[in-house]
């Protein structure tokens, strides 16, 4: 059996060059060799106040997005995490064994609360165990996780030994699976010490990865460098000049001793001008696809209903296990034999 991995973004706006390059490759590579099931994680964006009609829109564009990109539904699963009641029924069971001082302890609910004072629900403090929810429902082996998100893995794996104390053997304990970490080497343009971001406030610090080629050509312009004059691979004193070697290198699919002598020339304007290239040139057949596949919707939205269904079997069949340690009656319509498979 291949290892289960899962993972998902929110549809709350465009992804990222940084998001292309650190994450969704990494997904891509991932599915010859692991059992992949690729989510839109809706439930989660829904902390903040969305506007019904954009938010649908956005939904349905990050799954095209998804499929854009190379993500292939006939190796991976890849589905809507509303469509799949049981992430909402196995969060409420998975808050019993949460503890109050865990998910205080959470450092991401304190920067969320920050930014969104207007609006501290308890689903903003809540947010890890929905997350835990979406891992341990489909016995996920392995799970690639950012800086941010370690802290949600680590409960979630505290969540699983905890139920699993008492309850014997349900839940597999999940472990991070380490990747090359392209996204943390992608920085914003303007700030090269920050990540690149979605939510960066200046357009001129984020490549969206549906930006037009004027438009990225723009932003690579305006990046930010130095004064110093010399193309050298120097993190701490050039982290601007730094940002835009890992971008070409990393479109380009060479080394950073490649890029270096590519760039021995020294000149800062060629440097911007060949890396907006590289990405424009990267990032053109995404934009294609996408366009393809919002133009004809019920491809897309035929794909998302296969997917809703594998993943609905898949849960399922977990909730059973999950409902039946903890004394609850099971449902004969909803696990009848020919529906859930244990």
């Amino acid at each position: 059996m291949k290892p289960i991995v899962l993972s998902g973004a929110q549809p709350t706006g465009q992804l990222t060059l940084g998001n292309y390059l650190g994450a969704l490759q990494q997904w891509i590579a991932m599915q010859a060799n692991h059992d992949c099931l690729f989510c839109v994680v809706d439930l989660h964006a829904l902390t903040v106040r969305q506007d019904p009609v954009l938010f649908r829109e956005r939904i349905l564009d990050l799954a095209a997005l998804y499929l854009a990109c190379g993500i292939d539904p006939e190796q991976s699963v890849i589905f809507i995490q509303s469509h799949v009641p049981a992430h909402a029924e196995l969060a409420w069971l998975l808050s019993t064994f949460t503890m109050m001082g865990e998910l205080d302890r959470m450092t991401q609910f304190k920067d969320k609360a920050r930014s969104h004072a207007h609006n501290v629900n308890a689903g903003l403090f809540t947010y890890p165990v929905l997350m835990a929810a979406d891992i341990l429902l489909y016995g996920t082996h392995k799970v690639p996780v950012g800086e941010d998100q370690k802290q949600h893995l680590e409960l979630a794996r505290d969540v699983a030994t905890r139920f699993n104390g008492i309850h014997g053997p349900v839940l597999v304990v999940p472990e991070p699976l380490v990747t090359g970490g392209g996204a943390a080497r992608i920085k914003d343009l303007q700030e090269p010490l920050k990540k690149m971001s979605k939510s960066a406030e200046s357009d001129l610090a984020k490549v969206m990865i549906l930006d037009e080629p004027d438009v990225i050509l723009k932003k690579f312009k305006k990046a930010v460098t130095d004064s110093l004059g010399v193309v050298r691979n120097d993190e701490v004193n050039q982290p601007g000049v730094v940002n835009l070697l890992n971008i070409w290198r990393s479109a380009q699919g060479v080394s950073m001793e490649v890029a270096l002598d590519h760039f021995s020339h020294n000149q800062y304007g060629k440097l911007k001008v060949e890396t907006a290239e590289a990405v424009i040139a990267l990032l053109e057949p995404v934009r294609t696809r996408f366009r393809q596949l919002r133009s004809e919707q019920t491809e897309l939205e035929g794909v998302l209903a296969r997917g809703g269904e594998l993943a609905m079997e898949r849960a399922e069949a977990m909730m059973k296990r999950v409902l039946t340690v903890l004394g609850l009656p099971l449902n004969p319509r909803r696990f009848s034999s020919d529906k859930v498979h244990s």
